[in-house]
């Protein structure tokens, strides 16, 4: 009997340390922001969570309801065809739904470039 609870206990414990090691995947659309007045606020330069960005940060911004799935302040993300890690230091209005922006610091021209796409996020 007790080999059977420390087995149950093992399976359990190693279930939930998968888990929480485990890798979200999702699919979203993204855009891009800068750094300037029309496009943000008074402080362009500082996002909503009172973070300074600097134009060489990787950083995104997040729709709300992507903080409710783990996407909160701080956390890394990697977004299939670009390179390196983002990490969420901003959010987006309340209007936005499964929705990313990237931080292209004041390259406006960048911004438009990108334009609106679907891309998939990991984190």
């Amino acid at each position: 009997m007790r080999v059977w609870i420390a087995w149950a206990a093992f399976l359990v414990v190693s279930l939930l340390l998968l888990s929480a090691n485990a890798k979200r995947t999702m699919l979203v659309t993204a855009t891009a922001y800068n750094s300037v007045p029309k496009q943000t606020n008074t402080r362009p330069w500082i996002g909503a969570w009172g973070h300074r960005l600097e134009p060489d940060m990787k950083v995104i911004a997040v729709s709300r309801d992507l903080l409710e799935e783990g996407l909160t302040r701080g956390v890394e993300v990697e977004i299939e065809g670009r390179p390196g890690t983002y990490r969420v230091l901003d959010k987006m209005g309340r209007r936005w739904k499964k929705r990313i922006d990237i931080y292209m610091g004041e390259d406006v021209e960048a911004a438009r470039d990108w334009g609106v796409r679907k891309v998939r996020i990991h984190w």
